[in-house]
């Protein structure tokens, strides 16, 4: 983070000075872009605890309780689809501010996977298989400084850094499972859990070179860097169903606890012997209360390909 830091502020300082010493031989003008992203993600991280499970593909042998296999599931939620829509004002040939507001839904990442771990022993053996796979949606602005590099047949290509601050967005987690004994299937279960952020804010970097097509319209294309982390504010479980029958504030065979508790969670930095958790207070838990949990982060890093049109006023 304090890398990212040192280089946007030498990067705006680097700006100013060419702006100061840069003569405004072209009048003062608008524009705007419409375009589409692709990222792809890094700096993969481990995945949070789903649910009290952690993020690992564990594979169990035919007795349930032998594991054959574990691997921990890393990635980042920097992979995805965005689309935006840009407003930018150039103050002379080399200096302009962009202001963009974009849509970003990232692809759907395996945070967590079970195969034929036993569950219950009675009245008879009961295994579970299943997995949690995690997307995240979010709209978010972001100011930009811009730098033009100078035009020449019709490229003109330019640099920019700035910020990326979401204003929307959760990361909704999917869960399916399927109970079984030796006999069959005994029963499917679906859960969504939805994490409401907490506030942040992000850095991003690109390098990119308009093609005029006319006097007014000009193709576009950027690659650029974006890095930063969220961290989980709230969750709340908005599905869970049993064999396709709606469960969610109603106890069942495989979800016994349909309390105010177990539906919603509070995220918080520290557990101490006052939360409401059955962890450090469980005999001070009170189930119509939303459950107090560790705050856990995601990435959502990456570098995209951005391709668009821009128009000039």
């Amino acid at each position: 983070m304090k890398k990212n830091l040192f280089l946007l502020g030498f990067m705006l300082c680097s700006i100013a000075t060419i702006a100061q010493t840069e003569t405004a031989d072209k009048p003062e003008s608008w524009y705007f872009k419409l375009g589409g992203s692709y990222f792809i993600q890094t700096a993969a991280t481990e995945f949070p605890i789903v649910n009290g499970q952690l993020p690992n593909t564990d594979v169990y042998a035919a007795d349930g309780t032998t594991l054959i296999s574990r691997e921990t599931n890393h990635g980042s939620f920097g992979e995805g689809f965005r689309t935006g829509l840009t407003a930018g004002y150039r103050f002379s040939t080399r200096l302009g501010v962009e202001m963009g507001i974009n849509y970003y839904s990232s692809a759907d990442k395996l945070m967590v996977e079970t195969t034929n771990r036993l569950v219950a022993t009675s009245p008879t053996n009961i295994f579970v298989s299943g997995n949690a796979i995690g997307k995240i949606r979010a709209w978010d602005l972001s100011p930009a400084l811009v730098l033009f590099l100078g035009e020449s047949k019709g490229f003109e290509p330019y640099t920019k850094v700035g910020v990326i601050v979401p204003i929307h967005g959760d990361l909704t987690i999917k869960t399916n499972r399927e109970y079984s004994t030796a006999a069959g299937v005994m029963a499917k279960t679906y859960s969504e859990d939805v994490v409401e952020p907490n506030p942040t804010i992000g850095f991003m970097a690109a390098i990119g070179s308009s093609y005029k097509l006319g006097k007014k319209i000009a193709l576009y294309a950027e690659i650029e860097y974006r890095n930063f982390t969220v961290h989980g504010k709230t969750k709340e479980t908005t599905v869970f169903t049993e064999n396709g029958v709606d469960k969610l504030n109603t106890p069942s065979t495989f979800r016994q606890d349909a309390s105010y508790s177990a539906i919603y969670t509070n995220y918080v930095d520290k557990l101490t012997t006052s939360s409401n958790s059955k962890v450090t207070n469980a005999a001070g838990f009170d189930n119509t209360k939303a459950t107090d949990d560790i705050s856990s982060y995601v990435g959502i890093s990456g570098v995209g390909l951005t391709f668009g049109l821009r128009y000039s006023l």
